[in-house]
């Protein structure tokens, strides 16, 4: 895998609170797996939001379809 190096700024108190955590050496590992579960967990809300939206609109036009036929279902039935 290419990698790039990237300069960025951070708070203090966040590095501080890095280092303590993972120590001097791995904080690049760190938050290359942090970002990817953010990337993974942003990715997932909007596939989650996509599937959400296909299944109102399916069922308004299953709704919909139901209603026209209503009356042809029940067409020939006895009443009971």
């Amino acid at each position: 895998m290419n990698m790039v190096r990237l300069n960025i700024t951070l708070p203090e108190d966040l590095v501080r609170q890095l280092d303590k955590l993972v120590g001097l050496r791995k904080k690049s590992r760190f938050i290359t797996e942090t970002l990817r579960q953010r990337i993974e967990r942003i990715q997932n809300e909007e596939l989650q939001k996509l599937l959400e939206e296909g299944y109102k609109a399916t069922n308004e036009e299953s709704l919909a379809i139901t209603k026209e036929f209503n009356s042809i279902d029940l067409e020939g039935w006895d009443e009971y």
